[in-house]
């Protein structure tokens, strides 16, 4: 869709463009022509304005984290929303482009805070090399110069992210809908108990992929939907009845 606004910011690194766009209520990243990469409501950053972002946080009726890894930072809606929701929970964000982390500070009121650590480096490097501890969520929403990363699909990268879990632990990988088959669900499969879906409104799917067994009833989901809701500022139900 055409972007929103009028440009504030415009940044280049190795990568390529870095756009933020503002309409007086809402800023916008993008990182290039047509590309709305992440918003946020300037009045109230911690409540998600994407539509796969609000998707993602479906996981919190699944386990109540305190620590999570978040693989690529964008506008940093998802990382605001959790330090605000959640005032003892540990955030590690690691995003490759230093620019993008600049940004999402200096125009999308990303925390500055103890409570979250920003490592500037590529996502399988970070799995590889950096010692970290256990964590309860792990989000996976990294992009490349072909968009959603397809590193994000493959055994080795799945493995360490499992690694990197508590027993009780959940991944969830932002897709696009030409990901959407039985091709992504099966390599999951292969290293997670359980293995869940979404497709949101805006056509991305957003899988969730759970290390144990264990899961709440319907009844039990229901109820955490309509308490989380009221805490997050936006429903969580119409993405509860989409999950399969």
């Amino acid at each position: 869709m055409p972007l929103q606004g009028v440009e504030i910011y415009r940044g280049y690194d190795a990568l390529g463009v870095v756009q933020v766009m503002d309409d007086g209520h809402k800023r916008y990243l993008s990182f290039g022509a047509e590309d709305e990469q992440s918003c946020v409501l300037k009045d109230q950053p911690w409540i998600p304005q994407m539509d796969y972002i609000r998707a993602m946080l479906l996981v919190l009726l699944f386990v109540t984290p305190r620590r999570v890894l978040v693989l690529g930072l964008g506008g940093g809606s998802l990382n605001t929303c959790l330090h605000h929701g959640f005032p003892d929970m540990q955030q590690d964000i690691v995003e490759l482009r230093s620019e993008v982390v600049t940004i999402a500070q200096r125009f999308f009121q990303l925390p500055r805070s103890k409570r979250t650590q920003v490592h500037t480096m590529e996502a399988q490097t970070y799995l590889d090399t950096e010692a970290g501890r256990p964590a309860d969520i792990i989000f996976s929403d990294i992009y490349d110069d072909q968009g959603v990363s397809e590193q994000q699909h493959q055994p080795a990268y799945l493995h360490e992210c499992h690694a990197r879990l508590r027993p009780n632990g959940w991944l969830v990988l932002n897709c696009w809908k030409e990901h959407r088959g039985e091709a992504v669900l099966e390599v999951l499969r292969e290293q997670f108990a359980q293995v869940y879906s979404c497709t949101t409104q805006d056509g991305n799917w957003v899988v969730f992929a759970g290390k144990s067994d264990n899961f709440p009833s319907q009844s039990q989901l229901k109820q955490t939907a309509k308490q989380l809701s009221q805490s997050l500022g936006f429903s969580l139900s119409g993405y509860l009845n989409r999950l399969v």
